[in-house]
């Protein structure tokens, strides 16, 4: 996965809004959703914050952009893990390892990445306002395209034979809730004691777990 962090150069072409955006990435990287400061992504740009309100509201509507783009950061770590598996097997074998790589991929964005994971998750004006459940993601937003990914992996479980219909139903919420909750456990729980092999063992065997659920 490419770098996520914003350019400490500061502003040198004409798409300003962008370049706020990747100074709020970093800030975002730093320190998490409270690291994320409309002024301070100026100052890293090089630019005033009069300058910055022309492209947003306030810290709310930056902080919703770096978000999305958390959002997108997240699921190119799951695309990046099914991209790392071997290409035989068939198609019920290759649906448990792709569901399986989805959720390695997400905890180990967690892991990496923690300030922008947090910033990910976190509340903002849009989300106040938002109809999204996670029963379904609306649109075709880029801040739904790691559920896309999770929905697509769970309907090549269904479509393979290796999920019971009776299963399909909210399994998104589920599979999220147990990945969303380890990560957690290892960024601020118990499990951030552990050493790192011993972590990646309790991550495997959760998603293990998690999967041998959804296909019984």
């Amino acid at each position: 996965m490419g770098s996520i962090k914003g350019s400490k150069t500061g502003y040198h072409h004409g798409d300003l809004r962008n370049a706020l955006v990747e100074a709020a990435v970093e800030l975002a990287t730093e320190g998490g959703p409270e690291g994320v400061v409309l002024r301070e992504a100026a100052r890293r740009v090089g630019v005033s914050p009069t300058a910055a309100y022309r492209h947003f509201s306030g810290h709310g509507d930056l902080l919703e952009a770096v978000k999305i783009r958390g959002q997108q950061a997240l699921a190119a770590s799951m695309a990046e893990a099914v991209n790392a598996l071997p290409a035989d097997g068939g198609a019920g074998e290759g649906a448990v390892h792709r569901m399986t790589a989805i959720g390695r991929g997400y905890v180990r964005f967690a892991i990496d990445h923690p300030g922008l994971y947090r910033t990910a998750f976190c509340r903002t004006p849009v989300a106040e306002t938002s109809t999204f459940t996670g029963l379904v993601a609306p649109g075709g937003g880029p801040e739904f395209s790691a559920f896309r990914l999770l929905s697509e992996a769970l309907d090549a479980l269904l479509a393979s034979g290796r999920m019971h219909p009776g299963n399909r139903p909210a399994a998104e919420v589920a599979a999220w809730s147990a990945v969303h909750g380890l990560s957690l456990l290892i960024l601020d729980g118990p499990l951030a004691l552990l050493p790192a092999g011993e972590r990646d063992a309790v991550v495997e065997r959760t998603l293990a777990t998690i999967v041998a659920g959804l296909t019984r």
